[in-house]
Parts: C-alpha cells; structure tokens; sequence
C-alpha cells in the first residue's frame, strides 16, 4: 500500500527568465528565454510526493484568475487530491519571478498573493495522514498544524522566517539551520553539492553524499530532497537509505530545468541507489 501523506503549502506559477548570466545591482541582462512553469514549495513537494508513489492530498490557497489552472497543471497530471484546495477573491495566485544563469544559479523573488489566504481554520485534515509544510504561508497556519496534524509532522523550514515550531522532522539547509537555535529532536541539514546530514538531539546520525550531475537549474532541488526523505521514511526505509535517496532526488532536479517538470520518480531515484 502507498503511504499516505497531505502536504499544507503554497502554491505559484514561476515567471522563468534563463539568461547566461545573473545581473549585478541596477544591470539589465538580455538575451533570456521566458517560460511559465507551475512551483511553490507546497505544490512542488506534492508533485514529489506523488510521483515517488506517496497518495498525496494537499492543501493550499489559489485566487480565481487565469493563473490559477496554469499553476495546477502538474498537479492534476500526477493525480494529486486536491479536492481540499482553496480559492479566494481576495488576492491572485502566487507568482514567483525567477532568473537562472548558465551555471544554475538562481535568484529568486515571491510574491505570495493567495497563499497568504490560507487561514488555521480554513480546512480540515484527513485522518491519520502525515502532515508535510513549509514557511510560504502564514505562520499562525504553520503553527495550528504543530498542533492538529493527525500523524507524523514535519516541516521544511524554509524560507526562514519566525519561529519554527516543534516538529517530528525539521529540514533545513545550512543558512535556515542558523534560524532553528537549539532544538531536539531530528533535523536534515541540506549542503548543496555536498549533501546531507541527519542530526537525532544535536548528533549526526547519517550523512549522504548525491551523484554528481550537470546542474543546470537548482529552483526545485530542496523540494525533491524533502519529498523523497519523508516518503523513505514514511514507507519504512532506514535512515541512511532515506538520507541518499533524498540526496539523489536533489540531484536529479536539479539536472533539469523548472521546478516541477524536474522532479523525479521513484524509479530514477532508485536507478542510481
């Protein structure tokens, strides 16, 4: 049986500008290409889920205007439920503008628009799900889910920002562990090309190195990583096993452009265990 995860998140159509290379302060830069392309952290985590074999719900907030169907395009492809999804009136899907040079080095600005709708109280979680989020959506939801998630509740710490509560499993990279203080319990520490470590109480437990891969756009690779070390976990996996696959999910989107249309499937992932 698949397990079953329900991701609470956001939700943005990328504005994706690929240009050789970044501009410096007040430099305009020609010659890119544009594309759109469905993100946000919560939706990207969900197409992960999914396409690792999780059965995946996710909740999230979209406006009603024409980047709303644009932005669920992957979802919908990857069979994820959204029947819990949110729409508001109030403000526009979420965009994010996004230049990516040569190397795959991104910058990268949100403008969070209706994933700043989704309230504590503005929907239910199914039962006995494990309860997967990030910090692009209001911080009182973050921490509502701290408290009501039915399941296991791990959250991806990122964008740093606030106070982070306490979960089962805290994911962060090297610069959003800086924001988490002291704290117990288990925490994987993203490091790039390096890779991972799995703290258990202040102590490493594991640590994983990816495969190495032509980098070509890394907008998404935290995503893939987080998506497949919690479905690992979730499926019963060890957690060394776990650690490196999430590394080579990393890995492998960030060998391809955009953010969902780069995530893997499980079978990739597992090619190169």
């Amino acid at each position: 049986m698949p397990v079953r995860l329900t991701v609470v998140g956001s939700i943005n159509l990328d504005l994706v500008a690929r240009t050789e290379r970044l501009p410096r302060p007040g430099e305009t830069v020609t010659g890119a290409t544009f594309s759109q392309i469905p993100g946000g952290k919560g939706a990207n985590q969900a197409v992960a889920a999914a396409r690792l074999g999780a059965e995946v719900t996710l909740v999230g907030c979209v406006g009603n205007d024409e980047f709303a169907e644009l932005a669920l395009v992957e979802l919908v492809a990857a069979g994820v439920d959204l029947s819990r999804l949110k729409r508001t009136d109030a403000a526009a899907t979420g965009v994010a503008l996004i230049t990516v040079d040569a190397a795959g080095e991104n910058e990268i600005v949100v403008a969070p628009g209706a994933n700043s709708e989704l309230h504590p109280h503005d929907f239910e979680l199914p039962e006995n799900d494990a309860v997967l989020c990030q910090l692009e959506i209001p911080l009182e939801t973050v921490e509502e889910l701290s408290l009501v998630a039915p399941a296991e509740f791990i959250i991806n710490a990122a964008p740093a920002r606030g106070p982070v509560p306490a979960a089962d499993l805290t994911i962060v990279n090297r610069y959003e562990l800086e924001e988490l203080n002291h704290r117990d319990g288990a925490i994987a520490v993203t490091h790039g090309a390096e890779g991972a470590v799995l703290l258990e109480d202040g102590k490493e437990i594991a640590r994983a190195a990816p495969p190495t891969v032509e980098a070509i756009d890394g907008t998404a690779a935290g995503d893939a990583f987080t998506a497949c070390l919690v479905v690992s976990l979730l499926e019963g996996r060890d957690r060394e096993e776990a650690l490196r696959r999430a590394c080579i999910a990393g890995a492998l989107a960030a060998s391809k452009l955009g953010a969902q249309t780069s995530l893997p499937t499980a079978q990739e992932v597992d090619a190169l265990l």
